[in-house]
């Protein structure tokens, strides 16, 4: 699907999953939705220090880091000066509600605030990069919340947690694509010139299967259809019962809908990749599926954006996030998906979980690689909201 962007509306600061077309990331107000919101007395936070925090909020867990504002332009994730790191729970409020999301989130701020030694009235700038915010009446719904819990003159930002991951990869400027398979999955992506697109990022129900949950969800029925005698025998029937100290498949049924968080489900990920080490076929089925499902994933973002150039050779940054692209002894999935893309768009230029070799995002610096760091969805978020403050500071002194 290619296609041109056009300009969206500015109160709209993402591509809902809905939108075939890319969209252009418009300038915005800091009065503006899905922007930062000021407060009463915008010179509070003018020349006198104080923190900004960032927030990476997943469905398997959530991230708040927290960075002195007066820090000077970070030229490498090594070089960000990291006050604290909290992390709590799950605040996907489309796995775990909106209460429990919204508790997850002041809890994980609260502490990393905590950590600091400090408090919520050194808070200029905040950046909430959470899961499941797909529409700008999720992120209306967060700025109402987060205003309550801090004084007038700090700024929020709201995103999906996508953005902040690309960010964290490309060191806060927004360019190229991101691919995130933890519980959930989505890939998005942006071009220089502010068109974004993205993939995937539903939810499990409607065809997420290349992530955690739907890795899973797929050993949990592979067992079912093995006990029935719909599919063939696996070990990971006996993987399976034995990490959730089970007796019979019959069991299963009751242990999947006791509990309806779909992290609970993806923790089951690590056994089907060791079956699959082991040399399980239906298990190394599933693997090779949801690679396949990944590489889709992205190839659909980067042909809208047409971020491989038009005879699909151009190198772009690939920022890999999430617990399903870390490294395994055998079975590298990151490596099997980033293969699968390089068939299709050669110059793709991944940067891992772990660790990446990545100098600089502009184009012509794509080729560089020297240059390691490890990939930091939070810091992504922090990285933002740091800058947009910055640039609010200086429009206020008149630079």
């Amino acid at each position: 699907m290619i296609g041109i962007g056009k300009k969206k509306s500015p109160r709209n600061s993402l591509t809902p999953f809905y939108h075939a077309q890319p969209e252009k990331r418009a300038r915005r107000s800091k009065t503006e939705m899905g922007g930062y919101e000021n407060g009463d007395s915008p010179a509070a936070t003018a020349g006198e220090g104080g923190v900004i925090l960032g927030v990476d909020g997943g469905t398997t867990n959530t991230v708040c880091v927290c960075l002195p504002a007066a820090m000077p332009p970070p030229q490498s994730p090594g070089a960000v000066p990291m006050l604290s790191r909290a992390v709590a729970g799950c605040s996907n409020r489309n796995s775990v509600g909106e209460s429990a999301a919204l508790e997850t989130l002041e809890q994980v701020m609260k502490q990393a605030l905590t950590l600091a030694t400090t408090d919520h009235s050194a808070v200029r700038a905040v950046c909430l990069a959470v899961s499941g915010v797909n529409h700008p009446s999720d992120q209306q719904k967060m700025l109402d919340w987060i205003r309550n819990l801090f004084p007038g003159h700090t700024k929020f930002y709201v995103e999906n947690d996508a953005v902040a991951a690309l960010a964290s990869g490309t060191m806060g400027r927004l360019h190229g694509c991101v691919l995130i398979a933890g519980t959930g999955c989505i890939a998005y992506g942006v071009t220089e010139d502010g068109k974004e697109a993205r993939a995937a990022g539903a939810g499990p129900v409607l065809g997420d299967w290349g992530s955690g949950y739907g890795i899973a969800a797929q050993a949990l029925t592979a067992v079912i259809k093995a006990h029935d005698g719909r599919g063939p025998q696996t070990s990971l029937t006996g993987e399976i019962l034995g990490k959730l100290q089970l007796s019979s498949p019959d069991e299963l049924i009751g242990w999947t809908y006791a509990d309806p968080s779909w992290a609970r489900i993806a923790a089951l990920v690590p056994v089907v990749v060791s079956s699959a080490e082991d040399g399980d076929e239906v298990a190394n089925k599933i693997l090779h599926d949801s690679v396949q499902e990944l590489a889709d994933t992205v190839i659909a973002v980067v042909q809208r954006l047409r971020l491989c150039g038009e005879d699909g050779k151009d190198q772009f940054p690939l920022v890999l996030v999430g617990g399903v692209l870390e490294g395994n002894k055998k079975w590298n999935i990151s490596g099997k998906v980033v293969k699968c893309i390089s068939k299709v768009f050669p110059g793709v230029h991944p940067i891992r979980p772990e660790v990446s070799i990545f100098a600089s995002i502009t184009c012509s610096d794509l080729k560089r690689s020297d240059m390691a760091f490890q990939v930091e969805p939070a810091i992504g978020a922090a990285l933002l909201a740091w800058s947009h403050h910055h640039k609010g500071l200086k429009l206020e002194n008149g630079n």
